[in-house]
């Protein structure tokens, strides 16, 4: 699997934690949309897109099943969103 584009739209919220929404596509031929680049207090994370459950809880729509492809993604996006950032300034 190879993460062939990645694309940031920036998020202006001097209050809150979300910094970023990010698309992916895979292998020129899947997008993922609605990952979410967060600021948190070790450093910036991602998170997949979710919907809330009839209980309250949030479920993740799509989500990497191995921690190798998960950690790959985020490698990606980050290196986006900070590419983004440098770019904005």
């Amino acid at each position: 699997m190879q993460i062939t584009d990645v694309r940031i739209k920036l998020i202006n919220q001097d209050e809150k934690k979300l910094r970023a929404v990010a698309s992916v596509i895979i292998d020129s031929a899947f997008v993922v949309h609605d990952i979410k680049v967060i600021e948190g207090s070790e450093g910036c994370f991602i998170v997949m897109p979710s919907r809330k459950a009839p209980d309250g809880t949030y479920r993740d729509i799509a989500h990497p099943l191995k921690t190798e492809v998960r950690e790959y993604m985020r490698d990606k996006i980050l290196e986006a969103y900070e590419a983004a950032l440098k770019e904005s300034n």
